[in-house]
C-alpha cells in the first residue's frame, strides 16, 4: 500500500514539477494598418509566477481538459441517440411515402382500366 502511494506521489511530482521558466512573457503584436488607425498599441507583459501558482495553473488545465473530454463523451453519446431517433423518423417517413405511392398506383390502375372500358364500347 505504501509503495503504491509513493509511486502515485512520484507520478504527481513528475507531472507537475516539470522544469519551466519562472517568468511568463506574453507578447501581442498587431501591426496591421487598421490596428494603428484605431490606436491599438502592442502589449508586452511579463509575469513572475511562484511554484504554487504554476502548480495551480497546471492542475486547472488538467482538470479543464478532463471536463472537456467528459463533455465530449456526453456529446458523442447524444449524437448517437439523435442518429437512432432520426433513423426511426426516416423509416417512418419512407413507410408513409411508400403507402401513398401504392395508393396512387392503385388509383392510376383504376383510371386506366376505366379508360380502356370506355374506349372498347
Amino acid at each position: 500500500m505504501a509503495r503504491q502511494h509513493r509511486s502515485w506521489l512520484h507520478v504527481l511530482r513528475w507531472k507537475f514539477a516539470k522544469p519551466s521558466s519562472k517568468t511568463i512573457v506574453i507578447h501581442h503584436n498587431n501591426d496591421s494598418e487598421n490596428a494603428r488607425g484605431l490606436g491599438i498599441t502592442p502589449i508586452s507583459l511579463e509575469i513572475s509566477l511562484s511554484e504554487e501558482d504554476r502548480a495551480a495553473i497546471k492542475i486547472q488545465s488538467v482538470f479543464r481538459g478532463h471536463l472537456a473530454r467528459r463533455a465530449f463523451r456526453a456529446l458523442r453519446s447524444l449524437v448517437k441517440l439523435q442518429a437512432v431517433v432520426r433513423g426511426v423518423c426516416v423509416r417512418r417517413q419512407a413507410r408513409i411515402a411508400l403507402h401513398c405511392m401504392n395508393a396512387l398506383v392503385r388509383l392510376q390502375i383504376r383510371v386506366r382500366a376505366r379508360q380502356l372500358l370506355n374506349t372498347a364500347v
